[in-house]
C-alpha cells in the first residue's frame, strides 16, 4: 500500500492554499461573527453573545457572504497576511491555529469529516445566541459580554 499522503493544511503554508482549500478551513462555528467590544484603556477584546446581522445562526454561516463587505463594512475579510494580526479570532480557529503552527483539532470538518463534528464538541454558535446586532444598543451589548467564546470548551480535545 501507498503511504497516505498528508492533508493538504499539514503540507502548505496558509498563502500557499488555493482558494477553495482555504475557505474549507472555517469550521463553520460563527464565533468570528460575534459582535466584539474593545475596552479602549487595556485593548482587551470581549466577545458578545449577538452576531452580525448577516450570520444564520442556526447553519452558523453569513447569508450574503459574496456581498458581506458591502453590507457589514466592518466585516474582516481574512487572508494569510492579515491572520497574525487578528489577535481577535477565537482560539479555536482553524485559521489562528495553524497561522501559529498548531494542527486542526479532531472535531474540526475536514478532520472528523463531519460538518456536526463543530456542533457536537461545543464549538458553535448554535443554539447560544441573543440575537443579532441590530436588536442591540452599545449599552445592551456590553451587558451581553460573554467568556465562552473566547474559550476552548472543557469537552473539546485539541490535537
Amino acid at each position: 500500500m501507498p503511504p497516505e499522503t498528508p492533508p493538504f493544511w499539514q503540507e502548505k503554508s496558509l498563502a500557499q492554499m488555493s482558494e477553495a482549500e482555504w475557505e474549507s478551513l472555517c469550521d463553520g462555528c460563527g464565533r468570528c461573527c460575534l459582535v466584539k467590544l474593545e475596552d479602549e484603556e487595556t485593548g482587551r477584546i470581549h466577545f458578545t453573545d449577538v452576531a452580525c446581522r448577516l450570520l444564520d445562526g442556526d447553519a452558523c454561516r453569513c447569508r450574503d457572504y459574496p456581498n458581506r463587505s458591502e453590507k457589514v463594512p466592518d466585516c474582516v475579510r481574512l487572508t494569510p497576511a492579515s491572520i497574525g494580526d487578528l489577535h481577535w479570532m477565537p482560539p479555536t480557529c482553524a485559521y489562528r491555529l495553524l497561522a501559529n503552527g498548531q494542527d486542526l483539532p479532531d472535531w474540526h470538518p475536514l478532520v472528523s469529516g463531519r460538518p456536526e463534528s463543530v456542533v457536537e464538541a461545543g464549538i458553535s454558535v448554535r443554539g447560544r445566541l441573543a440575537g443579532h446586532e441590530d436588536d442591540y444598543s452599545v449599552p445592551e451589548l456590553i451587558g451581553r459580554i460573554k467568556a465562552w467564546p473566547g474559550r476552548w470548551p472543557k469537552g473539546a480535545r485539541r490535537s
